[in-house]
């Protein structure tokens, strides 16, 4: 008798805390809800109220969130990768200019008999020779001047000694003028050659001439050699290949 009681009682209870809400339920998608479509929840353990068709299938997340399947998560998009430069085709290196070995010669004839000086034909020939050096040509450009050698000369009239002296002498005059030009003096190296080295055409000097004459035969042994020794770029255009002929059909 107590135990029908006390189930007519909780009856009577669990009627009572859902009254308000009952009064106008109905069962949808697991849940009592109200006339206005919210879950009905128990008063005061604000517990949603399920029906009897509610299967764990059906739970919703605001009132069995463990029930309800989280989403996945969205996968971010991949940040677009920026196209790398294309390769930068390598620059060809410059071809190195061909060089080519210089080497001038002028000859300062004429000087005066028993004197290191130089004459007036002297050096308006030494400055040609060297503005010469310092100019392109079609050929090759300016040159770099490596050594410049200074030799001094004289005829044979007079004693080996003597003429040796003089030829030194002479070989400093054209040095000193040279340096004069903006040369380098350290790349100038210079001798005396005396009577040693006389041009060819005077040795039909005869020395039974009146010495007056024998002094002009040999006006061409007073002299000095100046040889330059340098290197240039080379301006000559490449020889095309020439092109080899067909061969016949047999």
């Amino acid at each position: 008798m107590r135990s029908a009681l006390r189930i007519t009682i909780a009856s009577a209870i669990a009627a009572a805390a859902f009254a308000p809400a009952l009064a106008s339920a109905q069962a949808k998608d697991g849940y009592l809800t109200d006339t206005a479509g919210g879950v009905v929840k128990s008063l005061g353990a604000n517990v949603c109220v399920r029906s009897s068709q509610w299967t764990p299938a059906l739970a919703v997340a605001e009132c069995d969130p463990d029930l309800v399947k989280k989403p996945a998560p969205k996968a971010q998009k991949a940040a677009p990768q920026k196209a790398k430069p294309a390769p930068q085709k390598a620059k060809p290196k410059p071809k190195k200019p061909s060089m080519l070995n210089v080497e001038q010669k002028v000859e300062l004839q004429g000087m005066e008999f028993n004197k290191a000086e130089m004459t007036a034909d002297n050096k308006k020939d030494l400055d040609k020779f060297l503005a010469g050096l310092g100019k392109a040509t079609k050929a090759r450009g300016p040159v770099a001047i490596g050594a410049v050698i200074v030799t001094g000369h004289t005829d044979r009239i007079g004693s080996m000694n003597y003429n040796m002296k003089l030829s030194e002498r002479r070989a400093i005059t054209v040095k000193d003028y040279i340096v004069s030009k903006g040369v380098d003096q350290k790349l100038i190296f210079w001798e005396g050659k005396g009577p040693k080295q006389p041009i060819p055409v005077t040795k039909f000097c005869d020395n039974k001439m009146k010495r007056k004459q024998l002094i002009e035969c040999l006006a061409p042994n007073r002299r000095v050699t100046v040889e330059v020794v340098g290197r240039a770029q080379s301006l000559a255009k490449p020889k095309a290949a020439a092109k080899k002929p067909a061969s016949k059909k047999k």
